[in-house]
């Protein structure tokens, strides 16, 4: 990991009327596709000369299809090892990111590289943290190594949270860093094609993505469907996402409520705006996650929210009555309540659809890569 070039902290020299042009370097962990549509549009902003680096090329939990890289991106040499539920990546050959004239870190603290960049290699190099917010440990030996390996982060040029539940944790924490939001965003547009499409017109059709396991509260969306079949309603609910857990969570649920149940599997990223132009309402009941791109692609689609508490992006994602709810994490009445109600008003579903259209033009990668471009501007002008 040793390098010997000198850091490089102002931008590349400019011509007369020329646009700065800042060396930004990036350090992620693997090319997912919401990541890349918005590292596309920071590599065309005109003030950034982008570099991705990714400390491996897939993820075995998440197996999205092979794609082109773009000039920009490179895999570094590496591997991983896996602590469950963690995977530790260990990287070598890293390039000399104090070349930069600023670094980005968008890894899990657990990273070897990532440790070493933050406490030596980035040297005077400005860098900037890009995390999702912690995640609460069940121990006292769990929480005390989270926050020694975390403190690094008071030494970086800002935080960048992903959400505005990250940022509160991350200012908390580091009362006197700054702290800005930058939640992820990604192209919207195949879902925005879909908005207008109806689903089978028989009932109202709930759709949840994602892996099907208890962190994700699947167990608790199950309960409170089976409620709503039991009352009579006309619903369906449609689960897209790996197995996991699934089929032991099924095993307490009744017949009747099987019957309306679709397990789709895993699919392709370009083969999911079919499901959510299909459906009616999507719920992502988690008892934990960072953020929740599906969010995002949901919103794009035209779908009344319901989120738990617990969904990073239902914080910044969901305007509660204007195009979505926020209910109490892990409070399975709570939930059943909220898919009752959206399920027996249609004008309030109507309603609801209307907002997520409007709020979609705020989630554009483009948009994402001007906040990006403003921080890492502001993060070069500090002295």
């Amino acid at each position: 990991m040793n390098v010997d070039r000198p850091p490089s902290t102002s931008p590349q020299k400019m011509q007369a009327n020329e646009t700065p042009r800042y060396k930004t370097g990036v350090l992620s962990v693997v090319p997912s596709p919401y990541q890349r549509d918005l590292f596309a549009a920071l590599a065309a902003r005109p003030e950034v000369d982008l570099k991705v680096y990714y400390q491996e090329a897939a993820a075995p939990d998440s197996p999205w299809p092979d794609r082109e890289r773009a000039p920009y991106e490179s895999i570094l040499p590496g591997r991983w090892f896996g602590i469950s539920p963690r995977r530790i990546h260990v990287n070598w050959d890293l390039p000399d990111f104090r070349a930069f004239d600023v670094v980005i870190l968008n890894t899990s603290y657990l990273s070897l590289a990532t440790q070493w960049l933050m406490r030596a290699g980035l040297g005077e190099t400005p860098w900037v943290v890009w995390a999702e917010r912690l995640r609460a440990q069940d121990s006292k030996i769990k929480r005390a190594a989270q926050r020694l390996l975390t403190t690094p982060f008071g030494r970086a040029s800002a935080i960048a949270g992903i959400g505005t539940l990250a940022c509160r944790q991350y200012q908390q924490r580091f009362p006197d860093q700054r702290v800005v939001n930058i939640p992820y965003h990604c192209d919207l547009s195949v879902y925005r094609r879909v908005a207008e499409q109806s689903s089978s017109g028989e009932g109202v059709t709930f759709l949840f993505c994602g892996q099907m396991i208890h962190r994700k509260g699947v167990d608790l969306l199950l309960r409170a469907f089976e409620a709503l079949v039991a009352d009579g309603l006309d619903v369906r609910l449609v689960l897209v996402g790996r197995e996991a857990e699934l089929p032991g969570m099924m095993e307490d649920v009744g017949p009747a409520a099987r019957g309306r149940i679709a397990f789709e599997g895993f699919q392709d990223p370009d083969d999911l705006p079919r499901y959510f132009g299909q459906a009616d309402v999507f719920v992502l009941p988690s008892r934990h996650d960072g953020w929740g791109v599906v969010v995002n692609e949901a919103l794009g689609a035209g779908l009344p929210l319901i989120c738990s508490e617990a969904v990073g992006a239902a914080h910044d994602v969901i305007q509660p009555e204007e195009n979505g709810v926020v209910v109490p994490s892990g409070q399975e009445q709570a939930l059943r309540d909220a898919m009752r109600r959206v399920a027996r008003d249609d004008e309030l579903r109507t309603k609801w659809r209307r907002g997520a259209r409007q709020n979609a033009d705020d989630w554009t990668p483009q948009r994402g890569a001007t906040r990006w471009t403003d921080v890492i501007e502001s993060v070069l002008s500090t002295p």
